[in-house]
């Protein structure tokens, strides 16, 4: 009896995340679409929504963007796809496990899903981003604090195959406790750190 209400809450709270990810982010013509699968096209423009709430840039939003002005194109064919690097992330490792508890720092950028046309340009992103990831290691909330809206201490559990290549090998090969370097996917870049 035990074993069958573990499995009903799992597959009701596996059911809200999914409804979660389909139905947070931009709708509107020209939005990303998600892969059907985790192997999808790795030149599409983006995977999955944002589990992440839409909101404002935060206080360093739109420092050299002025409505009207040009835009950056919108998103990156490689968001999610590569690590910063450019290169392709390894597989992970067998001991990896099938599903992890995080919470993430969201600094995003203008083109990234979500994102207000006023946001902060990528090269700024990246480069709060750097400074949150170095917070981040010490004091996780007050990187928390200085990240856009839709940063949170605690997204719950999320399994594999859901997010795209770059955050899913950052956020599954960390230890318990760690925090990643910035991440960049379609929603901006990420620091996550793995809870459990």
């Amino acid at each position: 009896m035990q074993r069958s209400t573990a499995l009903i809450y799992t597959l009701f709270f596996a059911g809200a995340v999914a409804f979660v990810l389909a139905n947070i982010g931009p709708k509107g013509p020209g939005a990303a679409v998600a892969p059907s699968d985790a192997g999808a096209d790795a030149d599409a423009d983006a995977g999955p929504p944002a589990a992440l709430d839409d909101g404002d840039a935060g206080p360093d939003a739109g420092g050299d963007g002025l409505p009207g002005s040009a835009a950056e194109p919108a998103g990156r064919s490689d968001a999610g796809v590569t690590l910063l690097s450019g290169e392709a992330p390894p597989g992970l490792p067998a001991e990896a496990p099938k599903r992890v508890r995080f919470g993430v720092v969201l600094v995003q950028y203008r083109g990234a899903q979500g994102a207000p046309p006023t946001a902060r340009s990528r090269d700024a992103a990246l480069g709060l981003a750097k400074e949150l990831a170095e917070l981040a290691k010490t004091d996780f909330k007050a990187a928390i604090d200085k990240g856009d809206k839709g940063s949170t201490d605690d997204l719950g559990y999320i399994p594999r195959g859901v997010l795209e290549p770059a955050p899913e090998y950052e956020l599954f090969s960390l230890p318990k406790g760690g925090v990643s370097g910035p991440v960049d996917t379609p929603r901006g870049f990420w620091i996550a750190r793995r809870i459990e």
